[in-house]
């Protein structure tokens, strides 16, 4: 299998694979938090013990993939996020057993997110891949939207348990694409597993990891309290009664996809740096000018919200593409490993950062609340330009891109 078929597998694959992603923060602020008695702040913790379990384990699962084919680490990843991901329906009691047993999903997903990219890249032909890249990066929107939607329906209509029973069965997908795909070991390497030397050499590379470290603070604290501002909204500034939680939270997270492409194109048509650049900070001024209108109308902020559904992501593409063609070849797994743990590690930070402005602003029912956490979304994302210029200044000689 090559070609499109091999990318429209992965894909669909991965589609299963992300159905487990967002159900506890689709169910965090409707279900969870009273259930348990949470506050932001430990709501925000236990999201992004998804986020932390990921980044514990990518480095050594992802580098891995240097040294057996990546289709083997993919498929026990996928196995372990779906069991986990029951699990937490079947065993989770509160806060310490949820995100101990939800960081165990995010670890799982450590083995079945960018293995499958390596899995994807292998055997795809030499030359430009950027976008079969973009491609496999913005199905994860798709993936993320059929989340939200089916785990809030689900939870709706026969409790937060059977959201998480459902969707822990997702990754059968991708266990089935993996039994498609023809098996491929990688060329016999010597020295270290981890070893992440030559990758920090690699000032371009590490550019646009840290930029997509930025991205990630920012998309992961969004996702984590999307519901819970748009209940916020519903209960203060009212609005139709079809513009639901559900119906925001899906559309968010679709609109994703065309807005990853669309940046990548931007980004190979007038240099990735400076499409990235702007939509940063393009995004960075969405959050604020969100933040500071929380008391609009219900229909100004689902049009601002729509907004930013396409600026968040539409760097994502243009920064996975621009490290994978910055990494040298016989380390792009460890190039990948640093990639993915620097992407979660502040994911981490964004779910559980954002809990806490929410929690020194006033709470979930306040509107200065939700301006403190945009302004944090703000600043988070602000912060990838500053990397991708710091990363230039190693390219004497060469073009800007």
């Amino acid at each position: 299998m090559s070609g499109g078929a091999l990318i429209a597998v992965m894909c669909i694959g991965q589609l299963g694979n992300l159905l487990p992603h967002v159900t506890l923060s689709a169910n965090l602020a409707q279900h969870l938090m009273p259930a348990w008695g949470l506050s932001a702040a430990e709501g925000g913790l236990m999201a992004s013990g998804y986020a932390f379990g990921y980044m514990l384990a990518v480095p050594v699962l992802t580098t891995l993939t240097d040294r057996i084919d990546a289709r083997i680490v993919l498929l026990w990843g996928s196995i372990v996020s779906g069991l986990a991901t029951m699990a937490f329906g079947i065993f989770a009691q509160g806060f310490w057993s949820g995100t101990l047993i939800w960081s165990l999903a995010g670890l799982g997903f450590a083995g079945a997110y960018m293995p499958g990219l390596k899995a994807l890249t292998d055997r795809l032909p030499a030359g430009d891949t950027s976008r079969a890249v973009t491609l496999y990066t913005s199905s994860f929107s798709v993936g993320v939207g059929l989340s939200f939607l089916v785990a809030q329906v689900l939870a709706d209509r026969w409790g937060w348990r059977t959201a998480f029973y459902v969707t822990g069965v997702g990754p059968i997908a991708m266990v089935v694409a993996c039994l498609l795909i023809e098996g491929r070991r990688p060329v016999p390497k010597t020295g270290r597993l981890l070893n992440f030397a030559p990758v920090f050499a690699n000032r371009e590379a590490l550019g646009y990891i840290l930029g997509y470290g930025a991205h990630c603070f920012e998309l992961y604290g969004i996702r984590t309290w999307l519901v819970g501002f748009w209940t916020f909204v519903v209960a203060h500034q009212g609005g139709p009664s079809w513009m639901t939680p559900v119906l925001m939270s899906f559309c968010f997270a679709v609109i994703s996809m065309p807005a990853s492409i669309l940046g990548n194109e931007a980004a190979l048509k007038f240099g990735r740096h400076r499409a990235i650049t702007v939509v940063m900070i393009a995004s960075a001024s969405v959050a604020l000018v969100i933040g500071l209108n929380a008391t609009a109308p219900a229909w100004v902020l689902a049009l601002l919200l729509m907004l930013y559904g396409l600026t968040v992501p539409a760097d994502s593409g243009a920064l996975t593409a621009g490290m994978s063609a910055a990494a040298i070849s016989e380390h792009r797994g460890a190039t990948l490993a640093l990639h993915s743990t620097a992407g979660f590690g502040l994911s981490a930070a964004g779910a559980w950062g954002t809990g806490v402005a929410l929690d020194m602003a006033g709470g979930p029912q306040s509107a200065s609340g939700w301006l403190l956490v945009f302004i944090v979304l703000a600043a988070g994302i602000a912060l990838g330009p500053l990397a991708l210029l710091w990363s230039r200044r190693d390219l004497a000689g060469k073009q800007p891109s």
